[in-house]
């Protein structure tokens, strides 16, 4: 058997831990890697719309592996994987457990987020490709000046040691920045946690929808495949993405949107938070609700139609690309 994924550095341990994990549970099991160059790592100037959002630039190119018969499972983030549309004959076989779902704050040598705090992000430039931290990061500290910054994490740590700008599709470059806004899971999973500065915690910054669960997608009809899947599926890492995702299904939320989710186990239920802002990070709705364990889709719903009735749909369509 053979799995597909990105050739990034993250990518690949977190597709090493995927098999020594079904190892485990298959013994007789031999699995290979089939590393994919996607669209939206060969370009890491772009902004992801121009390979239509993550599923464009990041999972589109491993599909099509699985779907010529190269591969018969595919590594993902599912932070990666649209949440507003079906993906005919394939199927998530297994949720990985979730990791660190919070947001880190990666400050140049000689800075420090006492100082950063304190002036309230002004002075500073702070680097990120999403739409998402970019509107939290400006409601948190409206004097803070956000920047496009992307590439892989490694490379991107990178560029702001070495006060270097962020290339851009005409030729050329952004100011350098003071600080990057990143996953603290993937700086971990890298070995760039001591680049820490600061974890944002959920309060402070509420993460993306699934962010922290990779998952393992498969041909729907590859039952043999499924059945081994199941094997090292977690089952509490599920519960939390079908919430968050049948959120985002209802929302019809894209990746221009700024929406943000979080599930947590909540005694013998299940919690769940969810923010939709304007880009500017001005305008601000937020709804919370909890439900039964078993029933998170339901809970999902409950807390997208509470989002829509504050108009949440105005604002996704305003930012929606045209």
């Amino acid at each position: 058997m053979r799995i597909g994924t990105r050739k990034s550095k993250m990518a690949l341990a977190q597709t090493r831990e995927i098999i020594a994990a079904l190892a485990a549970a298959h013994p007789d099991l031999t699995i290979g890697i089939a590393e994919n160059d996607t669209a939206g790592d060969r370009d890491q100037t772009s902004k992801l719309l121009v390979h239509g959002g993550k599923g464009g630039a990041f999972v589109a190119g491993i599909r099509a592996m699985m779907r010529r018969g190269d591969i018969q499972m595919a590594m993902h983030s599912l932070k990666d994987m649209p949440g507003n549309e079906e993906t005919p004959g394939l199927v998530i076989g297994a949720f990985r457990p979730r990791e660190d779902a919070r947001d880190a704050l990666v400050l140049r040598a000689g800075l420090d987020f006492t100082a950063f705090e304190a002036a309230g992000g002004r002075g500073f430039r702070l680097g990120t490709n999403s739409v998402r931290r970019a509107a939290q990061l400006r409601r948190r500290f409206p004097d803070v000046e956000i920047i496009h910054f992307r590439g892989a994490a490694d490379s991107r740590i990178r560029k702001l040691d070495q006060a270097l700008g962020q290339g851009l599709p005409d030729g050329g470059t952004t100011e350098p920045a003071d600080g990057l806004v990143m996953a603290a899971a993937g700086l971990r999973r890298v070995g760039l946690a001591d680049r820490i500065s600061h974890v944002f915690e959920t309060n402070e910054i509420l993460p993306a929808a699934t962010q922290g669960i990779v998952v393992v997608e498969c041909a729907a009809d590859d039952w043999q495949t499924r059945q081994r899947l199941a094997a090292i599926n977690d089952p509490a890492a599920q519960t939390a993405a079908d919430a968050e995702r049948e959120l985002l299904w209802v929302l019809d939320g894209h990746c221009n949107s700024p929406i943000a989710a979080y599930a947590e186990a909540q005694g013998d239920g299940l919690r769940l938070t969810a923010e939709v802002l304007d880009l500017s990070g001005k305008n601000v709705l937020r709804a919370q609700a909890e439900g039964a364990v078993d029933s998170p889709r339901a809970l999902g719903r409950r807390v997208a139609l509470d989002l829509i009735s504050q108009g949440a749909a105005d604002i996704i369509a305003r930012t929606r690309p045209r």
